[in-house]
């Protein structure tokens, strides 16, 4: 299992348009992934679940990938992350 903490950088934060890049990007891989904010935990695969976290810019998020492809979701999402949901 990998874990990793990624913050929110985009102007936004964590809105529809970001939630379905995230979602589209984790349901790639084989892994489970979740993100939490704080108590509240959510399954990268579910759009709904995802903007339930409700997470402004500056948020810091955990991200958990267990599977074969842990790695590469990793790394994936924290690229996704880095690069503003490629929004700016």
């Amino acid at each position: 299992m990998k874990e990793k903490k990624l913050k929110i950088v985009n102007e936004l934060g964590l809105h529809a348009r970001a939630a379905a890049k995230i979602v589209s990007l984790a349901t790639t891989f084989k892994s489970k992934i979740t993100i939490a904010n704080g108590k509240k935990i959510a399954d990268a695969k579910s759009i709904m679940k995802i903007l339930m976290l409700a997470a402004p810019k500056n948020t810091e998020l955990k991200i958990k990938t267990n599977g074969k492809d842990e790695n590469k979701a990793m790394s994936a999402l924290e690229k996704l992350f880095t690069n503003k949901f490629n929004e700016e």
